[in-house]
């Protein structure tokens, strides 16, 4: 109303100047019109400067992350905007009106469609802020929240599209329905993948199939490393070279993949390794050489005891030991393999109240493996690739006391 008069009463000083009356109202609404707008921009520069000082204030009183979050996310800038469209809807219209109906209206549709757009910034400035906030709590650190993000925010704008149609057409939301209704079948081709990403991430939530910071394999998508996002399209891996593989989603539903999360949540990482022992260097053990072998602490008391058991089976069987195949005896990988076993139930850094074995494998082309199955305590990987290197530095140095070799593929000379 002010506007309106405030514009008459300009065109009336033009025209007593001596403009006609269609230039004095043309002049008039474009005087208006700039002083309207250097209005607005300084309204905005006081808003902004009020309400980005108001929160920089309580950020600096509180210690929630929150209001620095809010910051980051421009949540104040975007609220010092609401008064300048203020202005501009009340204001506007009304001068534009007593020439074309049509231009007053669309002003006003205008301010209220970017109303509409704005209200859909500033929500998902502050969604966007939650979403970091609750990032940084422990028990929301792992889970896939931007995802859900996303899916919100796909629907408000689905919402405030229909809204901003609506009211720039002045059509009723019902004829937008119907005829998203009529479309359906081409949206869910559009948003194909963008639903199977929702529903793989509410899967994945449900089901908690995959954390942020997991280790996953996927040999199919060339990814092995830790999960850093999970989002509405794709779940981003970084691998332990440091690249970045990006996998759709709905592929940790439909594809296979290993998740390492059992082994790092356990107290143990598995040691899964095997010597391969030359086939031709086992052999039975001579008296003489299970004496040199007594000396080793840790298979003393099992030589003894064996030993017993051995020479009464013998005696009882009345074997003729002229020849060493007779009866029972001490094998060298035998008694290796009590020998490995010992070493790792003595072992500080193998975790023993989980499976501690080492066993014979099917003999191979290469030889026999001796497979070291145990679990170290210390899951860093670097750490036990030390703690497994150690152990078989030892068993490799200790193989020569036992008479034993391993198998080495000898060079091919070349011909003469």
């Amino acid at each position: 109303m002010y506007t309106l008069e405030l514009k008459t009463l300009v065109s009336e000083f033009l025209n007593d100047k001596g403009l006609t009356e269609f230039w004095s109202g043309i002049f008039a609404i474009g005087i208006l019109f700039i002083l309207i707008l250097v209005l607005g921009q300084l309204l905005f520069w006081i808003a902004r400067k009020v309400i980005s000082n108001f929160f920089i204030k309580i950020a600096k009183r509180t210690t929630s992350e929150f209001d620095d979050i809010l910051i980051h996310n421009k949540v104040p800038n975007v609220l010092s905007y609401f008064p300048v469209l203020f202005l501009y809807n009340q204001t506007l219209p009304s001068l534009f009106s007593g020439t074309k109906e049509y231009y007053s209206d669309f002003i006003r549709n205008l301010t209220e469609a970017l109303l509409i757009v704005l209200i859909i910034v500033l929500i998902r400035a502050v969604f966007k802020s939650v979403n970091g906030y609750l990032k940084t709590l422990a028990s929301f650190k792992d889970k896939p929240l931007d995802s859900y993000l996303q899916v919100f925010m796909i629907f408000l704008w689905f919402v405030g599209g229909i809204l901003i149609l609506s009211v720039l057409t002045g059509k009723d939301i019902g004829t937008f329905l119907t005829t998203l209704g009529a479309l359906s079948a081409v949206l869910l081709f559009v948003f194909k993948d963008t639903i199977l990403g929702f529903v793989a991430s509410v899967q994945i939530t449900i089901n908690d199939t995959v954390r942020i910071g997991d280790w996953i394999s996927m040999p199919n998508s060339n990814a092995d490393g830790d999960v850093i996002s999970i989002s509405l399209s794709t779940v981003q891996v970084q691998n332990f070279d440091k690249t970045i593989t990006s996998i759709p989603t709905y592929k940790l539903i439909s594809d296979s993949f290993i998740n390492w999360r059992g082994m790092s949540d356990s107290s143990g990482r598995r040691i899964k390794k095997s010597l391969l022992i030359k086939a031709s260097s086992i052999r039975f053990l001579t008296p003489e050489e299970l004496v040199a072998l007594k000396k080793i602490d840790r298979i003393t008391s099992v030589i003894e005891e064996r030993q017993q058991e051995i020479e009464a089976a013998n005696t009882a069987q009345k074997t003729d030991k002229s020849l060493l195949i007779n009866g029972r005896n001490f094998t060298n990988l035998g008694l290796f393999r009590y020998y490995a076993q010992a070493y790792l139930q003595t072992h500080d850094q193998i975790n023993q109240n989980m499976t501690v074995m080492c066993r014979q494998l099917a003999p191979t082309a290469q030889g026999i493996p001796l497979e070291i199955y145990a679990f170290s305590k210390d899951k860093v990987w670097v750490n036990y690739e030390g703690i497994s290197s150690d152990i078989f530095d030892h068993l490799l140095a200790a193989i020569p006391y036992f008479h034993l070799e391993c198998f080495e593929l000898s060079p091919t000379l070349p011909k003469v």
